[in-house]
């Protein structure tokens, strides 16, 4: 049986799903947002890997490593520019310094 991921905030679930999606449109390999199929499965399909529903011990490193990347590549990028637009909006983000996105070291609780 699988192993199901932990979602630390179960209730962001939907809004990353949308994100997921959205991404994998933008790089083409996604394209039913109606769809009921999971999205990798959908992103395998379009890669031409056979992943199924359930264990995928079939499956050789490099097949696994081909969804994922794809996946995972355009989602951490997407993840890291919405974090740094945060920072910018919320005055964190301290360009030009070694602290480059940090707090201010003052800023912490005890300070």
């Amino acid at each position: 049986m699988p192993r199901r991921r932990r979602i630390l905030v179960p209730e962001a679930r939907p809004a990353l799903d949308r994100l997921k999606r959205d991404l994998m449109e933008e790089e083409g390999l996604a394209s039913n947002k109606g769809s009921d199929q999971p999205l990798e499965e959908e992103v395998a399909g379009q890669l031409g890997i056979p992943l199924g529903k359930g264990d995928d011990g079939e499956l050789t490193t490099r097949q696994a490593g081909k969804v994922g990347g794809a996946m995972g590549g355009p989602l951490v990028r997407k993840l890291i520019e919405i974090a740094q637009q945060q920072l910018v909006e919320t005055g964190q983000y301290m360009p030009g310094t070694k602290r480059e996105g940090l707090p201010p070291r003052d800023a912490g609780p005890g300070r």
